[in-house]
């Protein structure tokens, strides 16, 4: 039996069910393996003092330390996040505050390795504690974790000296790989970890016109789902899409970008046409993206985006800037386009999509390979061979 002790930053709790559902889902689904015993240890950053009880912390430091999580035993930590450094203090704080917690895990749950879904702070954290324990850790690199954490001066060093200290690395992509070695992480620790797709929940439908009515459209509709986050260039799709008479654009996802994108729909005009739906449960996904004839999203910089991936499950081609792993997902013509993060350059690949719509049947295969089981299978291999080729634990 496997003994894993997942590690992340982002896994969802009662205050926000939506948050890291792919962690999540990775992580249930390497729980449910039948030669696997799993702990989640799920960190919450709260700022020093009072400051904990305003605004957006009140909620999460209400939260339980210790709770079963659909089946799942998960224990969230509280760490402190010092405000206005720059996450340099984070993954020391977090290393602290987390050798009580193992220590008291480890007392009837020997772990044999060290999971860590995001680099950081819980990357440099854990592998100063897989040296505590002389357990091997792995290290998965998601996308702003490498972009941002791995680019800031204030933290760069430790997600570099992380990478180099785990005994293995995971990566969404294969240009997440580039990316991670060209931060100084040595390509022989590091495996492409392809996300996964719920295949039955994300499919085609076949009354595209009904679906799109309860959706309030009529006519062609691209769909955008995301954090409403400059990074994502939602504003250039809206931009795009206001130079296409007669086309609906349904955006989900929340963030501090959407007043701005408010305004861009004003000025442009197209508050009939473009609507931003807030954030929606991923229960609800399915069936806007399965009604949907694009989806598009111009983000600056990603890892491998599980919409992507669900859009074409669903029988939905994307349009896509050529960030992270585009081009490992749009492999065919039957899969969407990539293209620059223009609008006209969008317009140009939407208009080019609705006039010579793929077969969904044919998008849909180019999402085949990306399942569920093929992660968790591949998960459990590379985590039991980091224990199986670890040195003896004191």
């Amino acid at each position: 039996m496997l003994r894993v002790l997942t590690l992340s930053t982002l896994f969802p709790d009662a205050t926000r069910p939506n948050f890291g559902g792919f962690v999540e889902r990775q992580t249930l689904s390497l729980a449910a393996h039948p030669d696997v015993d799993l702990k989640v240890v799920a960190p919450i950053g709260l700022p020093p003092g009072i400051l904990s009880r305003f605004r957006h912390y009140a909620p999460l430091a209400k939260l339980p330390h210790r709770e079963r999580w659909k089946g799942v035993d998960v224990h969230r930590p509280r760490f402190t996040a010092l405000p206005f450094t720059q996450g340099r203090h984070h993954a020391a704080a977090l290393e602290r505050a987390l050798v009580p917690v193992l220590d008291a895990i480890r007392t009837d749950f020997a772990f044999d390795v060290i999971d860590v879904s995001y680099f950081f702070p819980e990357g440099p954290a854990a592998v100063a504690l897989g040296k505590r324990y002389g357990v091997p850790v792995s290290i998965k690199a998601r996308g702003s974790d490498i972009h941002y954490w791995g680019e800031a001066p204030a933290t760069a060093a430790q997600v570099r000296e992380a990478g180099q200290g785990a005994a293995g690395l995971l990566a969404v992509s294969a240009a997440m790989k580039a990316d991670m070695v060209a931060l100084g992480m040595p390509a022989d620790r590091i495996s492409v970890h392809h996300t996964g797709v719920d295949q039955d929940r994300f499919r085609p439908i076949d009354d595209h016109a009904s679906a799109k009515a309860k959706l309030g459209v009529q006519g062609p509709l691209v769909i955008a789902i995301g954090g409403l986050l400059p990074r994502k260039g939602h504003d250039v799709v809206i931009e795009a899409v206001a130079a296409l008479p007669g086309v609906s654009l349904l955006i989900a996802g929340h963030g501090p970008a959407r007043a701005d994108l408010e305004a861009l729909i004003a000025r442009l005009g197209v508050g009939d046409r473009v609507r931003l739906l807030g954030a929606l449960p991923h229960a609800d996904l399915p069936a806007l993206i399965a009604a949907a004839d694009v989806s598009a999203l111009a983000s600056e910089s990603e890892g491998l985006a599980n919409v992507w991936v669900e859009s074409l499950a669903c029988g939905t081609p994307v349009v896509i800037t050529d960030a992270g792993g585009a081009r490992e997902v749009v492999t065919s013509p039957e899969a969407g386009r990539v293209t620059i993060g223009d609008p006209l350059a969008f317009a140009a690949a939407i208009k080019d999509l609705l006039a010579n719509p793929p077969a969904r049947s044919a998008t849909r295969a180019m999402a085949a390979g990306f399942t569920w089981e093929r992660n968790t299978a591949a998960l459990y291999a590379h985590l039991a061979a980091l224990v199986a080729g670890y040195p003896s634990r004191g």
